[in-house]
């Protein structure tokens, strides 16, 4: 039996370190986004001070981890094998629930899963316990700290709406006062806004830290509590004159250095508050187990763990472990880059491709957002209103970045103030005992802080509010979704014991793997996907629109190829595969579409050529794309109704122009993959001949028509696949043509 929870415990802390790894790539998002997008420093230096401030704050975490053994639960009430059967649902759900979040790149709140996982497997085991006690489901009171769950979920509610609203008060006032031309202002004002900033860090770091160091002693924590007042006094005395020093005799950058401070401030307190969501559970997992050996005689089933309702402090070691494993996961995970992006993409100051799309609900908020601007427009004096654009004018601050390599997502005025806000709303929370996320605070405060710093305007407000309702959604999708399937793994292992443990770890596994893999295969597509708009310019956009010309080619080819095979020997798998290639086809060749603005920018030093024949192969890409979509999708929905098979004959001819077509498409790719533009006419001969013979098959298929040989749905499906492929044909050869010209003008410009 002993071997039974010895491996138990081994699983828990298997899975502990799984989940530090999709635990960090979600969170790293609260004091990571700011730095990186406002290109505070280089990545790298950017990760050293966060990974400094991880491994300081592993040491502040000891007093939190009192919240998986007592704050959900009466652990006294349960006995050993209960606790362990909670203590395995909680991490088998949590490790699954945030690496999906991870994969589909929406940050969630760590702290509210283990909170609602604990809830859920509690309140399950709780059940059963009940049950075979014979109590009522009254009882339940018993075992669950119901008003720790209720404090959660008002503190959700709360900390939403008050960090949204904050951030954007004082990112309006801060950005009337300094404009988006701060640095003349910053000469008399900087150190004042730096002492400001970096005393509300300081007080942050203070509260944060000491409420639950491993170090610091009772008294000192005391004396920081009593004498909270003069020491943001004396910080902001003293912050403001070094700065102000500093600024003088070496040149300070003083808002670069509130942002890299406030990164560090926020990266400790990440570490120190959330470090007890991935590893709590395994240590009081491993407590309980000490309990349980410590008496020989104790029985698993009658053992209550009283043991875990003492205060206990976390092995600092262990502690420091943990924030490897964190600092590791923070520099190697590609997921804790994309779920960063998101909120980055969401409170850019440009415009551009945007991630979400739109919803009625956005779109009737900003519909009224503008009319009630509309009116107060209406009763502001126009002198105010005129030095209030003039504030909130970046044409400026836009065009220094455009000329940028590297360009920062926001500067870092809006950087600043989001650390320092978010840094007060925690702190003080904190200091009113509180519970609040500090996912949310960041996230809310970033959103805030971007609708006043005018980044929502009216090309992109619908799409970032529709991607805000998203995550903020998602929160609320993961304390039901912990809840629930926590509470299901937790009564299925209580029915099901050895059994059941061993397939939901499989299924976690098995999870874990699948999500891997799709998250890589996206990226790798997103990555070539991304090649053509990435730092395009006079003297690599040859070399990139070619390629891509000739991907998007061959893809056409193997798309066609497949789509033929599949609909002449009716695989409806190998169809379904190809829908989802030609789906990618199409976003493919949308993004680079919705991004042409935005690279035309980019060549706006040329003549106006080179961007007109970048538009056209764009557009014919787009083209050629749709077509296959009408051939494609077509083909599956007349093999997935189980139509009748195509007449031999249809079969015959299909496999013709297969073979025609990919043998023009290979003559294609290489002319443009060598430059030999002197055999366009022998592509158009083939080209003419095999659009006769669409042609002739058009006829041929008319003539079964009036002989009744085939029906209607096999005449709609033939017929629009000639035409189709006869379009595709059509922009291919424009492709070829607009290349050639491309390349002709740009000989010509250099010559």
């Amino acid at each position: 039996m002993e071997n039974f929870y010895i491996i138990l415990v081994v699983i828990l802390f298997a899975l502990a370190i799984s989940d530090l790894i999709v635990g960090v790539s979600n969170d790293a998002v609260n004091f990571l986004n700011s730095a990186i997008g406002s290109k505070a420093a280089p990545r790298y230096i950017i990760m050293i001070i966060a990974s400094v401030g991880i491994l300081v704050g592993t040491t502040f975490s000891s007093g939190m981890m009192e919240v998986a053994r007592k704050g959900i639960f009466h652990p006294d009430q349960f006995y050993f094998s209960e606790i362990m059967v909670i203590f395995l649902a909680v991490m088998l759900t949590d490790v699954v629930l945030l690496d999906i979040f991870n994969t589909l790149g929406l940050p969630t709140s760590t702290t509210v899963s283990i909170v609602f996982e604990l809830l859920g497997s509690a309140v399950a085991v709780a059940l059963v316990k009940i049950s075979d006690l014979e109590q009522t489901a009254t009882q339940l009171g018993m075992y669950i700290n119901s008003g720790k769950a209720l404090a959660i979920i008002s503190g959700i509610l709360l900390s939403v709406v008050v960090a949204f609203t904050v951030g954007a008060l004082v990112m309006y006032v801060t950005r009337i006062f300094f404009s988006f031309n701060y640095k003349r202002t910053f000469k008399y004002f900087g150190a004042i806004w730096g002492g400001i900033a970096i005393t509300a860090i300081t007080y942050f770091i203070l509260i944060k830290g000491a409420k639950g160091s491993s170090f610091l002693t009772g008294e000192t924590t005391v004396w920081i509590k009593n004498n909270t007042n003069l020491i943001i006094l004396y910080s902001f005395i003293g912050w403001t004159i070094l700065l102000q020093l500093l600024y003088w005799i070496v040149n300070l950058d003083i808002l670069k250095m509130i942002v890299l401070v406030g990164t560090f401030a926020l990266a400790m307190a990440f570490a120190g508050n959330d470090l007890v969501n991935f590893i709590g559970v395994p240590l009081a997992g491993l407590k309980s187990f000490q309990s349980f050996i410590a008496d020989p005689s104790a029985d698993p089933d009658g053992m209550l763990m009283v043991a875990l309702t003492g205060k206990s402090r976390a092995n600092t070691f262990i502690l420091l472990i943990a924030g490897m494993v964190m600092v590791i996961t923070l520099w190697l995970s590609r997921k804790a880059r994309k779920v960063t992006e998101t909120e980055i993409n969401l409170s850019r100051q440009s415009s551009g491709s945007e991630r979400f799309g739109s919803s009625l609900f956005s779109r009737t908020i900003v519909r009224g957002a503008i009319d009630v601007g509309n009116a107060i427009d209406k009763i502001t004096p126009k002198v105010i209103r005129l030095n209030i654009a003039r504030r909130f004018d970046d044409s400026v601050y836009q065009k220094s970045i455009k000329k940028k390599k590297d360009a920062p997502s926001f500067d870092m005025v809006r950087a600043s103030v989001n650390l320092t806000v978010a840094s007060v709303l925690i702190s003080f929370a904190t200091s009113l005992k509180l519970p609040l996320s500090t996912t949310y605070v960041t996230f809310m405060v970033a959103m805030g802080t971007s609708l006043a710093d005018k980044a929502w305007g009216r090309e992109s407000a619908v799409y970032r509010i529709t991607g805000v309702i998203t995550v903020i959604g998602g929160w609320f999708m993961t304390a039901f979704t912990a809840f629930t399937v926590a509470f299901i793994i937790a009564l299925v292992i209580s029915w099901g014991g050895a059994i059941a443990i061993v397939a939901f770890v499989l299924i976690a596994l098995y999870t874990v793997i699948r999500t891997h893999s799709s998250f890589h295969k996206k990226q790798a597509q997103k990555a070539s996907a991304e090649y053509l708009d990435e730092d395009v310019h006079d003297d690599n956009i040859i070399n990139k629109c070619s390629l891509e010309v000739r991907k998007m080619l061959q893809s056409v080819v193997e798309v066609f190829n497949k789509t033929i095979k599949g609909l002449t020997q009716e695989d409806r798998k190998s169809l379904k595969k190809v829908c989802k290639k030609v789906d990618e086809l199409n976003a493919n060749a949308k993004r680079l579409k919705n991004n042409v603005h935005d690279t035309l920018l980019k060549l706006q030093e040329a003549e106006g050529e080179t961007g007109h024949y970048y538009v056209q192969v764009i557009d014919y890409l787009r083209e050629m794309a749709h077509a296959l979509s009408y051939i494609s999708n077509p083909s599956f929905n007349y093999v997935d109704n189980n139509h009748k098979p195509l007449l031999k004959i249809q079969i015959e001819e299909l496999i013709t122009y297969n073979e025609n077509v990919t043998e023009l498409f290979e003559a294609i790719i290489e002319t443009i993959e060598k430059n030999r533009f002197e055999d366009i006419p022998k592509l158009i001969e083939k080209q003419q001949n095999l659009l006769s013979l669409i042609k002739s098959g058009s006829k041929k298929q008319i003539k079964r028509i009036k002989n009744e040989e085939a029906g209607t749905k096999n005449s709609v499906l033939y017929l629009g696949i000639l035409n189709e492929i006869k379009n595709f044909l059509l922009q291919s050869i424009n492709l070829v043509k607009a290349q050639r010209d491309f390349i002709d003008y740009q000989i010509k410009s250099k010559g």
